[in-house]
Formats: C-alpha cells, sequence, structure tokens
C-alpha cells in the first residue's frame, strides 16, 4: 500500500509540474497556438504515454501495460469528440483564440479533478456491485448506436440548464476583459464571458466522462490505470484541439467510427463474464481498426466530394 501511493504521489506530481511548466513557462503571455507548437505538444505527450506505458509493462508486467495503452487510446479517441463541441463553444462565444488555451488549460485541470472522482466512485461501486458492468455495458451499445445512426445535432450553450443557471446566478460583464476570468466594475465583482465558456468546456467534459470512463471499465478495473490514461488523453487534449480545431469537418466519419468503438467496448463489457470474453489485446486492435478506417474513409470522402461545412452558430453570449 505504501508503494501505491508513493506511485499515486509520484504521478500526480508529474502531472501539476508539466502543467505549472505549460501555463508559467511557455503560455505565461496569452497568445494564438500555432499549428507547429500544437502539433509538437500533442506529439510530446502521445511519446510521453508511450514511455509511461514502458514503464508499467517494466514493473507491473505486460498484462498491466497493455490494459494501460488499450485505456488510452479508447480515452484519447473518445476524446476527440471533445474537439468538436469546443469548435462550436468557442466559436458561438466568438473567443479570441489568444484566450483559447487559457480556458482549456483551466478545463483539464477541472477535468482531473472531476474524472479522479468519478473514477473512485465507479471503480468502489462495479467491485462491490458487480452487476453494474451490465448497466455500464448495455448503456454504451445504446449510446454507441445512437451515436452512429443519429445525425449531428447543433449545441446551443445558452439553452443547457446549468449554463441558463450559472448566468442569473452570477453577474457577468457583456464583453471579454483580456484573459481575465472576474474583474470588479464599479466595486462589483464581476465574471466575464470568458468565465462561461470555460463552465460550458467543465459541462461538456463531465458530460463525456459518463461515455468514457465505463468504456475504460471493460479493459480494467485498476484505478491507477484507468486514471493515468484518463490524465495522458485529457492533456493532450488541448494541443489535440489546436491540431484539429481547423480540419474537423473532414472528419466526416470519426463520429461514426467513435460509436462504433463505444458499441464494441459496451458488448466486451456485456461479455466479460462468460466463455466469450474478449482479450484486451483484440480489442486494442479493433478500436485501432475502427479509428482508422473512419479517419481513411473521412480524408477519402473529403478529397472526392468536397468539404462538409462546419455548423456555425451566431456569436453571441446568453443573457
Amino acid at each position: 500500500m505504501g508503494t501505491q501511493i508513493w506511485i499515486w504521489a509520484g504521478f500526480s506530481l508529474f502531472i501539476l509540474a508539466m502543467l505549472a511548466m505549460d501555463l508559467g513557462v511557455f503560455h505565461r503571455s496569452a497568445h494564438q497556438v500555432r499549428f507547429k507548437e500544437a502539433l509538437t505538444w500533442t506529439g510530446v505527450w502521445i511519446v510521453l504515454a508511450g514511455l509511461f506505458g514502458l514503464g508499467v509493462w517494466y514493473f507491473s508486467g505486460p498484462a498491466k501495460a497493455l490494459e494501460f495503452y488499450t485505456g488510452y487510446l479508447i480515452e484519447l479517441s473518445l476524446s476527440a469528440d471533445n474537439v468538436f463541441v469546443f469548435v462550436l463553444i468557442f466559436s458561438y462565444f466568438a473567443v479570441p483564440q489568444r484566450f483559447q488555451h487559457k480556458v482549456l488549460f483551466w478545463g483539464v485541470l477541472g477535468a482531473l479533478i472531476m474524472r479522479v472522482l468519478m473514477i473512485g466512485v465507479g471503480v468502489a461501486l462495479i467491485q462491490k456491485f458487480a452487476w453494474l458492468l451490465y448497466i455500464f455495458g448495455a448503456f454504451l451499445v445504446f449510446t454507441g448506436i445512437k451515436m452512429i445512426l443519429g445525425k449531428d445535432q447543433e449545441i446551443h450553450p445558452e439553452q443547457n440548464p446549468l449554463v441558463r443557471w450559472f448566468t442569473k446566478l452570477v453577474p457577468v460583464t457583456s464583453n471579454y476583459q483580456e484573459d481575465r476570468f472576474l474583474v470588479r466594475v464599479n466595486g462589483r465583482r464581476m465574471a466575464t464571458p470568458l468565465l462561461v465558456v470555460l463552465f460550458c468546456v467543465e459541462v461538456s467534459d463531465l458530460i463525456f466522462a459518463v461515455d468514457s470512463i465505463p468504456a475504460i471499465f471493460s479493459v480494467t478495473l485498476d484505478p491507477f490505470i484507468v486514471y493515468t490514461s484518463n490524465v495522458f488523453a485529457i492533456m493532450g487534449l488541448r494541443s489535440l484541439y489546436f491540431v484539429l480545431g481547423g480540419m474537423v469537418s473532414k472528419f466526416y466519419y470519426l463520429r461514426m467510427g467513435l460509436g462504433g468503438v463505444l458499441g464494441f467496448v459496451g458488448i466486451k463489457m456485456l461479455m466479460a463474464h462468460t466463455p466469450f470474453k474478449i482479450d484486451t489485446m483484440v480489442a486494442l486492435a479493433v478500436v485501432g481498426g475502427l479509428l482508422g478506417l473512419a479517419l481513411v474513409a473521412s480524408f477519402i470522402r473529403a478529397r472526392w466530394m468536397g468539404k462538409e461545412a462546419v455548423p456555425t452558430h451566431k456569436s453571441g453570449f446568453p443573457s
């Protein structure tokens, strides 16, 4: 147990150090994140995840390492759906590009806190009530089918009950105040639209976590593997947004691919205690194959049928 505590503490300190270096050194001043910079950071986090998996292999064996890599790929692929939502949120609120990284930075920090709480509760519940695995599995299959068959729906942040509650509860300025979340106007502390954008990002991550966390339970119930795979996927999400943000229209079949991933991991969860249990290596190959097929089909469609338009919204702010 002592060793486990030190592992958790060491990993948490590493992540906090990376976040502090990110905000305090590389992004001390607000600026637009260019494609080359974002691609570099995306590569850094993928390499770090790969090295971490090798460390898991060395200390805990190949089975645990395979669980980590499979969980990481599942979480990273499902995080890609967040990119589409971020594009729509930033477009709707007309967030200047130089402020977007700060929003995503604090959004990631909030997501890490929410994930660790949800993972802790989820693992505890499943260990006590094993039948919850079947509930989660059926939910993922249903969500996957809905994602495959359903049409893309426009997102209207102002219609979200939580956002409406937030804007009624907290006084908000009419304009952005540089990259500040809170300002004092005539002696009264007020939120800026940037804080509302951050709130929308946190709400969207909470919604996506409802799908992604049960999905990794199909691979492992080891809390450390679940948490670390989630963390590496989330940490790479910010740079992934700046890499893919301008190309979301090309990924026409990605949501179908993600739906297939959700459906597959749901089936894997439902078959966990049967003679037809799906091996982790097979799961890794299937998830990678589904994503690769979706991406290849999307690029072929974009090349031969033209670029699909991205849903846009009139810039505004919920009153």
